[in-house]
């Protein structure tokens, strides 16, 4: 569903992809963990264009990924995103937050996006806030809807850029549930996250990225019971304190 081909990326002088090779097929939930600065954001980024690349091709579904134009707009409407920020837009019900993109983007009909959007938001588990605006939710349920909008586009992929790191402690666990329950359906995603928890329950694979480069890939279990580079023990040692 995913191919990356020797892509790299610098900031200036900063590279912040070294090369990068990955493959995920459909179907598969892939964490992205590893240090702050490490390249996660922009690995994660560079997959739906957010990030220009200095070399290298990204494919989605054998589609490459053009650098501008129509055709990137319509492969960018198949790639979902939910950001660290919720991105809601806060003058729109959570309902109409839903529906906008399918109408404006995919051409459907307000009877049918405003049914769609309310089974998604009742996936989420937040249905009975569909007539609130964003201010009026917690942080928690922004995030579920932020998710919901990303699915109403029905995408072939969804990609996470640390959605839980900008939540309280008590409502991350909601927003995890609901990437936990889209992994099972079979959504293939790539997640970036500091959620061990989740990384050990959910993925199919641990991508761990150092300076730019992906010294590990890896099954979860083999990423937290034994470690095969010294970054990632240091790396482990570090939040898990052994």
């Amino acid at each position: 569903m995913i191919r990356i081909r020797n892509v790299n990326k610098y900031f200036d002088d900063f590279h912040a992809l070294k090369d990068i090779n990955l493959e995920v097929p459909r179907g598969q939930d892939v964490v992205v963990l590893g240090p702050s600065g490490s390249g996660k954001s922009t690995l994660c980024r560079t997959i739906n264009r957010l990030e220009t690349i200095e070399s290298g091709e990204i494919y989605i579904d054998g589609e490459l990924l053009p650098e501008e134009g129509k055709k990137l707009a319509q492969l960018r409407a198949d790639v979902g995103m939910c950001f660290q920020s919720f991105n809601l837009f806060p003058h729109l019900t959570i309902r109409r937050n839903v529906s906008l993109a399918p109408m404006k983007v995919r051409g459907l009909k307000q009877a049918e996006v405003d049914r769609r959007a309310l089974e998604l938001l009742e996936r989420v588990g937040i249905a009975e806030q569909a007539d609130k605006y964003p201010a009026q939710l917690s942080g928690g349920q922004q995030q579920r809807v932020a998710i919901a909008r990303a699915l109403a586009m029905n995408p072939k992929v969804m990609l996470f850029d640390e959605p839980t790191s900008a939540l309280d402690p008590e409502m991350v666990n909601e927003v995890l549930d609901v990437m936990t329950d889209l992994a099972a359906e079979g959504m293939t995603m790539v997640c970036v996250t500091h959620e061990m928890g989740f990384a050990r329950k959910a993925a199919d694979r641990v991508l761990f990225m150092a300076d730019g480069a992906v010294p590990e890939d890896t099954d979860p279990e083999t990423f937290f019971t034994n470690p095969q580079s010294d970054r990632a023990r240091d790396f482990l040692s570090k939040i898990l304190g052994h």
